[in-house]
């Protein structure tokens, strides 16, 4: 692939006047492009068909430019190779059925062939190779998070079940961590086998953990998925990384993506120069007038700009009501 400012970021080595700039979550609700084809397709629909994953990934690349691209996908669709039946229902989200109850449960899962249960997201990624012209990011849910929607059954804000669970059987919880795992290591191989550029793993619900048990829970599973890795790079998000990217850090991935509750200047005094650092503007800024939008992009700007592992991003996930200008106001500033 052609030199890129966004992997010359990655490996803390960019020379250009500017930071590379590209947005989690890129493609989705805010864009009237997307909204267009989803009252045609279902999400799920569109996660799985090949023509429509090269499609919506290109969107938003075609509407902002952004420098580099994210695969459309979902995490949850790994599960399918445990058979599991994921949907998305409108308003609540994503539902797995059937859901773990108990320990002799976690004893039954076997795993199908990633290969075969996710061909459709390899096939994908065959038809960008072929016309991105920016570098295309891979990317799995990690171990404790798609733990939570196995035990959860669907999304929830404290992940009670989940934490019951991981400290009465603590053992059981270690054994589905690692066959996450296992079959994360598979998928994210195949990604690298098809072509994408770098990797990255959300832990969405690492926030809820205290700390203890987020070096065992979180951090020790996402590192037993990154030994098992080809030569790739990778990029780690959790929520709460504001307070946990210290322990993300001791991983050595190439790259951390930071939330927006943290001065990434200070970030960058602990963390050392050898990992890219990206964030963290905050994505309700976005719903602001667009000269605040500019000023708080500047003060990013002027503290992390001069800095060559520095990506500019979002904190978290850009928000489905966004208005597509304001977000079109951001890419201009952050490229002049």
């Amino acid at each position: 692939m052609q030199h890129n400012i966004f992997l010359d970021a990655l490996s803390c080595s960019n020379t250009s006047e500017r930071p590379p700039i590209w947005l989690m979550r890129q493609a989705g609700r805010y864009m009237q492009s997307y909204r267009v084809l989803r009252e045609k397709h279902s999400f799920l629909g569109m996660c799985k068909e090949p023509e429509l994953i090269h499609k919506v990934t290109e969107l938003p690349i075609h509407t902002f430019g952004f420098d580099a691209a994210i695969v459309f996908s979902d995490i949850l669709l790994i599960l399918e190779a445990f058979g599991f039946t994921v949907r998305f229902e409108e308003g609540v989200g994503p539902i797995i059925d059937p859901v773990l109850q108990s320990p002799q449960d976690v004893e039954k899962l076997r795993m199908e062939s990633i290969e075969e249960k996710l061909a459709y997201v390899f096939e994908g990624i065959k038809l960008l190779k072929k016309t991105l012209k920016v570098p295309l990011l891979g990317f799995a849910g990690a171990p404790f998070t798609v733990a939570s929607y196995l035990i959860e059954g669907k999304s929830s804000k404290d992940l009670k079940k989940t934490k019951e669970w991981m400290y009465k059987e603590p053992k059981s919880f270690s054994k589905l961590l690692n066959l996450i795992g296992e079959a994360t290591a598979i998928y994210l191989n195949k990604l690298i086998d098809c072509g994408v550029d770098a990797l990255q793993i959300f832990d969405s619900w690492a926030h809820v953990l205290a700390y203890n048990q987020f070096q065992e829970f979180s951090l020790s599973p996402i590192e037993n998925v990154m030994k098992k890795l080809k030569k790739c790079p990778v990029i780690l998000f959790c929520r709460g990384s504001s307070y946990f990217f210290e322990g993300l850090s001791y991983l050595k991935p190439q790259g951390i993506s930071l939330d927006w509750q943290c001065d990434m200047k200070e970030v960058r005094k602990k963390v050392g120069t050898g990992i890219a650092l990206q964030g963290n503007l905050d994505p309700h800024l976005l719903f602001a007038d667009q000269n605040v939008v500019r000023r708080e992009a500047r003060m990013l700007l002027e503290k992390m700009g001069k800095d060559p592992g520095f990506i500019f991003n979002l904190g978290h996930g850009i928000l489905p009501e966004t208005p597509e200008d304001n977000v079109k106001a951001l890419v201009e500033l952050v490229r002049i």
